[in-house]
C-alpha cells in the first residue's frame, strides 16, 4: 500500500512538473482573412503560400521560445459581408492577436471597423485605399499607396519628355483612388489627360475603350488594373496596331501576365517594390524556395504577403511573453527598418504609412528587366 502511495505520488509530480511546459507550448494564433475563391482567388492563393512559408520558418526559428505560432485561414470571397463575417469571428477568439488581410481595400475598410471596435490589430498586404489607415491606430499596411506610386509614374513620364496621356483604369476603390492621385500629379507639372476611361471588374474586351482612347491622340497610354486586364487589353492593342507607348502600375508586376500576354507585354514600363531576380540573399532564398515548393515564381504580391507575415510575426515576438493585442499592436506601430523582401519597411509613428522605394522595370522579351 505504500509503495502504491509512493508511485501515486510520483506520478502526480511528474504530471506537475510538465504543466508549465504545456502552458508554454500553447500556440499564439494570428488571423488571415483572404479570398481563396471567387474572381480573386488566384491572389489569396498568393498569399497563403507566402504566407505558410513564412510561418514554417518562423516556427523552426525558435524565436518564440516555448511556443509556437498558427495561422487560422479564412475565405472573404472578396465580399465585404464576409470580410466582416470574418472579423467578427476572429474578434471573438481569445487566443487570437492579430490580423492579415484582407486583399482589395473595400473589404479590408468593412473588417477594418471590426477590428477597430474590437480593437485588434489588422495589417494589409496590399489595402491602398487612403482612407484605410483612418479607420483607427488599430490598422496598419506595408505597401505602397497609389498617393506615392501615381505621381511616380506621372514624374516618370514627364522626364520621358511625354505630356498627354489616356488613362484606362479598373472601376473600384483602388483604381479611383489610383487615377485620381496621377490625374492631380499630372496637372501639377502642368501635363494633360485626354482621356480617362473605366471598366467593370471582369472585363475582358478593351477594343471600343482602345479606339476611343486612340482618337484623343494621347503619348502614353496609362494602365491601372490587375494583370488579367492588362493581359487581355495589351493583347487587343496590338491586334489593332496601336503603338502608343504603355505605363503600367505595379499590379502587372506578375509572371503569368507575361503567359497570357506573350510578346504583346513587350515594352510595357511598370514600377515596383519587389525585384525577382534581385540578388540579396533575402530575396534570392524567397525566390529560390517558392520555386521549388509551388513550382511557380512569386509575384509582387506573393512578396507583400511573405513582408507582411513576417512584420506580423515580429511584433508577436516583440510583445512576448504572453503577447496581446494591445502589446502587438504597439510592436507593430515600432517597426522600424524591417528587411523583406520587397525592401526595407518603416511604419510612420504618426500616420503608420510604410516608407518604400520604388523600381522601374521595362518588360524585354518577355521577361522583366529593371532599368538602371
Amino acid at each position: 500500500m505504500k509503495l502504491l502511495k509512493t508511485l501515486l505520488l510520483g506520478t502526480i509530480l511528474a504530471i506537475a512538473a510538465q504543466a508549465p511546459a504545456y502552458a508554454q507550448s500553447k500556440a499564439v494564433v494570428i488571423g488571415y482573412q483572404l479570398p481563396l475563391t471567387g474572381d480573386n482567388s488566384q491572389y489569396g492563393t498568393m498569399f497563403k503560400n507566402s504566407a505558410q512559408m513564412a510561418l514554417e520558418e518562423f516556427n523552426k526559428s525558435g524565436k518564440l521560445p516555448g511556443a509556437g505560432v498558427e495561422i487560422k485561414f479564412e475565405d472573404s470571397k472578396s465580399d465585404a459581408k464576409e470580410g466582416v463575417n470574418i472579423a467578427k469571428k476572429f474578434s471573438d477568439d481569445p487566443s487570437l492577436v492579430g490580423v492579415i488581410g484582407d486583399f482589395n481595400s473595400t473589404v479590408s475598410m468593412a473588417a477594418g471597423q471590426v477590428y477597430a471596435q474590437q480593437k485588434v490589430p489588422q495589417l494589409s498586404q496590399t489595402a491602398s485605399h487612403p482612407d484605410f489607415l483612418k479607420i483607427s491606430d488599430w490598422q496598419f499596411r506595408n505597401i505602397t499607396t497609389m498617393a506615392i506610386e501615381s505621381p511616380f509614374i506621372a514624374k516618370w513620364l514627364a522626364e520621358n519628355k511625354l505630356k498627354r496621356y489616356a488613362v484606362v483604369a479598373i472601376q473600384n476603390d483602388w483604381g479611383q483612388t489610383a487615377v485620381q492621385n496621377f490625374t492631380d500629379a499630372v496637372k501639377s507639372r502642368g501635363n494633360e489627360i485626354t482621356a480617362t476611361e473605366f471598366f467593370n471588374p471582369g472585363n475582358r474586351d478593351f477594343r471600343s475603350i482602345l479606339t476611343k482612347i486612340s482618337r484623343t491622340n494621347p503619348e502614353a497610354i496609362v494602365l491601372f488594373m490587375f494583370y488579367e486586364e492588362s493581359a487581355s487589353l495589351l493583347q487587343q492593342r496590338v491586334q489593332m496596331n496601336v503603338k502608343t507607348p504603355v505605363y503600367s502600375a505595379s499590379p502587372s508586376y506578375e509572371p503569368k501576365l507575361l503567359q497570357l500576354a506573350g510578346p504583346a507585354a513587350n515594352g510595357v514600363l511598370l514600377p515596383t517594390t519587389f525585384v525577382a531576380d534581385n540578388p540579396d540573399p533575402k530575396v534570392k532564398a524567397f525566390v529560390d524556395n517558392y520555386r521549388k515548393r509551388y513550382n511557380a515564381d512569386p509575384s509582387m504580391f506573393a512578396a507583400q504577403a511573405y513582408d507582411a507575415t513576417n512584420i506580423m510575426l515580429n511584433a508577436v515576438v516583440a510583445a512576448g511573453p504572453g503577447p496581446t493585442r494591445q502589446k502587438v499592436r504597439d510592436a507593430l506601430a515600432a517597426t522600424r527598418n524591417f528587411q523583406g523582401v520587397t525592401g526595407e519597411t518603416t511604419f510612420d509613428p504618426k500616420t503608420r504609412e510604410p516608407s518604400k522605394t520604388l523600381t522601374r522595370m521595362e518588360i524585354v522579351d518577355g521577361k522583366f528587366r529593371v532599368l538602371h
